[in-house]
């Protein structure tokens, strides 16, 4: 061999090594240094794995302490691993007892979301449990992880109050909200468990632990223990509750009870209703469809997102404008022949009542005498003192999160903006229907208003929610109340009123009855006559001397207040009257 030769062999040789320790170089300058902390989170995560530990949330209680629900413990089988290619997926599918080609798709995103667990399965029993950790050698990267579920102790009854829990949302998941809690964190979504879920949702812990390659632990590096989340106390009254809900007896309406001494709320009706326990982990697809497919709506909560006419009950709203303005007095009285004519046009009474003062106008529900004090009153005036008695406004009750409480609607010239105001639509209003529309929550607002004489309280629904808080009270003579309640406790107490069924031998009640018009004009066929059925309206406050309570009641396409609505209002009361005595 040449020198000329061996000197070119000898550079074309160190050229090569030169290169490949280049190649070499720059190889572990991009794993060392350009990609060092992924790999070393990656070696870690190979024998340490962070084990989120659940935390409890906080019970909710009625206001006599009885627990509405309870935390319950699951588990559910994971995975996380670095490869799912040796996975036997036919021997994990049956020990899981999962869809196959499910599985499959579940392991992909792990490959793809590498260190992170995917949720393999919900719900396991005991039994589960027990069968899938004698097998977890053959299957490393399965992991059985716990966490905590809840059960609504008295199932249907009060859902539309406590709401439910469930998974993160995609939406949630985007919010600061829901910071520093793992994907498997079930959260409030509805009513109280979502409105309270800040208050509610406790703090999550974590278990630190060394693993071998198959997954099993070796020793526990460091622990953080999960803090529980704070009770609540709601101001209802989970037994009246439950009284309230039996008492509709499978018909749809809603109905609200406040304590006219605080402002609480000692139930909220809104029937049907739902089971929240389907929805913790996930409703099945076919009960959410038949949910909302369901034409009676047992997810719309009626007592805050419904809005019906609310027919006679308004009148005494309209009396203590008539009254409050002096446009007529306790004496002023009118001759009702069955109906007003008003040009071409004639507003019916339910019947004629021939002499009527204002005493008897209330207690037989006299439509005449409200045309004409509505008439001489105008709508502006009667708007104004609607909205001082709480209507067409929400009462902030604090339900939202999926429960938008409506307004209602109060008419008046401005609300009508370019299109000119009739007379004939004030004669309407003047007896609650029209254009005047209100939910069961404003009524029941509205006659503890009454009750009060004046004294405005807002609602709340927890219990002691409006400790230490001033109340305002209307600008409204006390003769004007007098006057008012007189009427209301003749409507169920005397001979003649509309509420009779609503009489109680326990204590006296005193209300008013409604009938809210669906349609107007007549059906023809009995499937129309059952479907625009008007509406029936009760409201009352109860013991009359020394109120302690005030309904409100509707019960759609019941027919007339007084035979349908009293006599569930009756029903409530006296549940309450007995719970409060203890019989």
């Amino acid at each position: 061999m040449s020198k000329e030769y061996f000197d070119r062999y000898l550079s074309v040789t160190v050229f090569v090594v030169m290169l490949m320790m280049l190649i070499l170089a720059m190889r572990i300058y991009q794993l060392q240094i350009l990609h060092g902390r992924h790999y070393r989170e990656a070696a870690n995560s190979n024998k340490i794995r962070v084990i989120a530990l659940p935390a409890a949330r906080g019970i909710i209680y009625d206001r006599n302490n009885v627990p509405l629900v309870k935390n319950e413990p699951y588990y559910y089988a994971s995975f996380m691993s670095e490869t799912t290619n040796t996975i036997d997926t036919a021997g994990l599918s049956a020990l899981l007892d999962i869809d196959r080609m499910r599985l499959i798709a579940k392991l992909k995103k792990a490959q793809s979301e590498r260190f992170k667990s995917i949720v393999l399965k919900e719900g396991l029993s005991f039994k589960d449990v027990a069968r899938i950790e004698a097998r977890l050698s053959d299957f490393p990267g399965l992991m059985i992880e716990p966490n905590l579920t809840r059960h609504y102790v008295f199932d249907s009854v009060g859902s539309h109050v406590i709401g439910y829990i469930g998974r993160l949302t995609a939406r949630q998941m985007l919010s600061s909200d829901y910071d520093n809690i793992t994907p498997e964190t079930l959260v409030g979504q509805w009513a109280a468990e979502a409105f309270f879920e800040k208050k509610l949702r406790g703090s999550t812990g974590e278990r630190i632990i060394e693993i071998d390659a198959l997954g099993r632990e070796l020793n526990l590096i460091g622990q953080t223990e999960p803090q529980m989340g704070n009770d609540i106390t709601l101001s209802i009254d989970i037994g009246l509750q439950e009284t309230a809900e039996k008492a509709f007896h499978g018909k749809n309406g809603a109905l609200v009870v406040v304590d006219t001494r605080n402002g609480e709320v000692l139930a909220l009706v809104s029937v049907p209703t739902f089971d929240p326990n389907d929805f913790v982990l996930g409703i099945e697809t076919e009960k959410w469809n038949a949910l909302n497919k369901d034409k009676n709506n047992p997810l719309i909560n009626r007592a805050l997102q419904s809005t019906y006419p609310p027919g006679s009950i308004f009148k005494p709203v309209v009396a203590a404008a008539a009254l409050q303005e002096g446009i007529i007095t306790e004496g002023s009285s009118t001759v009702c022949r069955g109906s007003l004519e008003f040009g071409e046009y004639s507003f019916g009474c339910w019947k004629s009542h021939a002499a009527v003062d204002f005493h008897r106008a209330i207690v037989e529900s006299c439509d005449v005498f409200f045309y004409e004090a509505g008439k001489k009153l105008g709508i502006e005036r009667i708007e104004k003192y609607a909205r001082l008695f709480g209507l067409g406004k929400t009462t902030g009750v604090g339900l939202r999160h999926g429960i938008d409480e409506k307004d209602g609607s109060l008419p008046s010239t401005r609300w009508k903006q370019k299109k000119k105001w009739f007379l004939g639509e004030t004669l309407s209003a003047s007896i609650g229907q029209g254009y005047v529309s209100v939910t069961p929550i404003q009524a029941a607002q509205m006659t503890a208003i009454i009750a009060n004489e004046g004294i405005v309280m807002p609602l709340t629904l927890i219990k002691g929610g409006n400790s230490g808080k001033k109340f305002d009270r209307l600008d409204i003579r006390p003769e004007t109340f007098n006057a008012i309640k007189s009427a209301m406790y003749g409507v169920v107490n005397e001979a003649g009123g509309t509420a009779s069924a609503a009489k109680s031998g326990i204590a006296h009640i005193s209300g008013k009855t409604g009938t809210a018009q669906v349609i107007a004009g007549r059906t023809k066929t009995e499937e129309q006559k059952e479907r625009y059925r008007d509406h029936a309206w009760f409201i009352a406050y109860a013991p009359s001397e020394k109120p302690e309570i005030a309904v409100a009641v509707i019960l759609e396409h019941g027919g007339h207040g007084g035979s349908a609505a009293a006599p569930i209002a009756k029903e409530v009361i006296e549940a309450y009257l007995k719970g409060r005595d203890g019989k």
